[in-house]
């Protein structure tokens, strides 16, 4: 993520080589991507690599099932087997009942989950998506974001999500990378920017982002006190603070926080407080 200029969208066309890098390596699966042939390449673009572009990139002369098999079609798919696959990542996407419609007649929600499916159908390890949603009004990007992470989950997809947005950053990724003039200033979890910001710059970013809503009780254990009680209820390291709010604020006890049966500390409602408050 970055601002616009940083350079986050360059990045990632290196990655595919729609921009040829001028230096370093790019290792996938072993294979530098910097020296193969320009037949590999198409290989892996075609096989391996999909992309989701901000304004859809839909072929407004085709209907939906006929743009999402499109990648199957030049891949030499035959038709028969291009939309038996088709129709599996039409009912993926929550697509269903639009396989005949066209571009032209859906919202941009639903022209977003066709690219989304077109992506998709070839079954690919890397998924890049470059500002997928930002065309899209608040409402509708939201639901776009729950799909992406849902189908994260459930198909196990490498994903490189590209993002000026740093709440739409924190909510879909596992790793943030922020970019400045050209640069990664800092790599990490959500976490890890939001607790300790490489340079004021990323103290910068993530300034407005509520820290209950990205650390988690790992970030807030701590030894107990002279007389606290230490027979409180147990709950994961990993569950985000604000999640667990309703659960410390519900007993008088702080509560134990372990890490797959090990004792990390504790954490009382006044612990949370400060972290809400903005005073931790």
């Amino acid at each position: 993520m970055g601002l616009s200029g940083s350079g986050k969208s360059t990045l990632v066309r290196c990655m595919t080589r729609l921009v040829e890098p001028t230096a370093g390596s790019l290792t996938f699966e072993g294979e530098d991507i910097l020296q193969v042939n320009t037949a590999r390449l198409r290989e892996l673009r075609k096989t391996r690599f999909s992309m989701v572009f901000q304004h859809f990139g839909l072929l407004p002369h085709r209907n939906v099932i006929d743009n999402i098999a499109y990648s199957l079609e030049i891949n030499g798919v035959k038709k028969a087997e291009r939309h038996a696959r088709a129709n599996e990542v039409i009912e993926l996407v929550g697509l269903q009942g639009f396989s005949n419609a066209y571009p032209e007649q859906l919202s941009g929600g639903m022209q977003q989950r066709v690219g989304l499916a077109r992506a998709l159908a070839v079954d690919p390890q890397v998924l890049f998506l470059d500002e997928p949603f930002s065309a899209l009004d608040p409402l509708i990007r939201r639901d776009m974001q729950q799909e992406v992470i849902r189908l994260h989950h459930e198909l196990g997809k490498t994903m490189v999500f590209i993002t000026h947005d740093l709440s739409e950053a924190v909510k879909v990724g596992d790793r943030i990378a922020i970019m400045r003039d050209g640069a990664i200033v800092q790599i990490g979890t959500p976490e890890d920017l939001v607790a300790h910001p490489a340079d004021e710059y990323v103290a910068n970013f993530v300034r407005d982002i509520a820290k209950s809503h990205v650390l988690t009780l790992r970030y807030l254990a701590r030894a107990p006190k002279a007389g606290e009680a230490t027979d409180g209820p147990e709950l994961s390291a990993d569950m985000i603070i604000r999640d667990a709010c309703s659960l410390i604020i519900a007993d008088h006890r702080p509560i134990r926080v372990s890490d797959n049966g090990k004792a990390l500390g504790v954490v009382s409602s006044d612990d949370v407080l400060r972290i809400i408050s903005g005073v931790a």
